[in-house]
């Protein structure tokens, strides 16, 4: 917690509105442009950083639905950027007291869910509310809508695997990363596989809407993505190169990449044109300083 109080004293501190699933929705809005496209629900303090991601987040289109408490903070995250290269020191605080009794499960909430098209979620609530990524999935199984997690750290493939298992039956898109794959094959007991080889046996998963088979995104950083739907091959998507000199900050590229995704997936696009999406979406994003966007800037397909 010194580490805060250091940043604010010592370095000019930019507050920008984040979290992964709220940042990935964020950009999902952005990316689409349709005016009520997007809600997000999570859980944030009474106080003045609850105000202020609650103003960014509306001010980029999104309608919030949060989950308020009074007896924590909002929580944060110190973003350390060096060489362009980021490291992250969060205090989670309010974002671990999510109620799925007191919020999830109550009428108006209760509404917002059972009218979306696509549920989201990263990994990162497999922590502390894994039964609400549950009935998340459950929800869409029965409305036929779609249900996607992000394995999002490879901690959460090695420590909560029980959690992440209880949730990937009613994962209809799974995304994560090279680091993250490579994790979640060890764990599981694959062996040292290709990502693409990992990416098909997740595809290849116990799955309880048989109807809609498993889509599995694994994103290599400049290096292409893998795509695998089911027992389908692979479509590998190639990433255009940036040079180095235009990279300010790679934070929250991997959360832009999955909102670009989303977004062009909901307007009817192929599995590759969404992908490119999420590739042009981050390749803004790391352009910038933190998971921030030129809203006057659009994605030409």
């Amino acid at each position: 917690m010194p580490l805060y109080k250091e940043l604010v004293e010592k370095y000019a501190v930019q507050y920008i509105a984040g979290g992964a699933t709220q940042n990935t929705i964020r950009v999902a809005q952005w990316m689409h442009g349709g005016a009520g496209f997007s809600a997000y629900s999570g859980c944030i303090g009474k106080d003045e950083f609850g105000v202020q991601l609650k103003a960014a987040a509306e001010a980029d289109g999104v309608t919030t639905y949060y989950d308020e408490v009074s007896d924590v903070p909002t929580g944060t995250c110190a973003v350390l950027v060096h060489d362009k290269e980021r490291s992250l020191v969060a205090n989670l605080s309010a974002a671990e007291k999510y109620s799925k009794a007191r919020h999830f499960d109550s009428a108006p909430f209760q509404a917002v869910v059972k009218g979306a098209k696509i549920i989201y979620s990263a990994g990162f609530f497999l922590t502390h509310a894994s039964e609400t990524m549950v009935a998340c999935g459950k929800q869409a199984a029965e409305s036929g809508s779609v249900y996607a997690m992000n394995l999002s750290a490879p901690f959460l493939c090695q420590f909560f695997k029980e959690q992440m298992h209880a949730v990937l039956p009613y994962a209809d898109f799974v995304f994560g990363n090279e680091s993250e794959a490579a994790a979640f094959a060890e764990a599981n007991g694959f062996g040292a596989i290709s990502v693409e080889e990992t990416a098909r046996r997740i595809a290849a998963l116990p799955k309880i809407n048989a109807a809609r088979p498993r889509v599995v995104i694994i994103t290599q950083g400049s290096d292409s993505t893998v795509v695998v739907e089911g027992d389908k091959p692979a479509v590998v998507v190639p990433v255009s190169k940036m040079e180095g000199e235009k990279i300010v900050d790679t934070n929250g590229a991997g959360d832009a990449f999955v909102g670009g995704f989303l977004a062009y997936y909901a307007k009817g696009q192929s599995l590759e044109a969404a992908a490119k999406a999420g590739h042009w979406a981050a390749g803004h994003i790391i352009q910038r300083s933190g998971c921030t966007f030129d809203r006057t800037t659009r994605y030409e397909a």
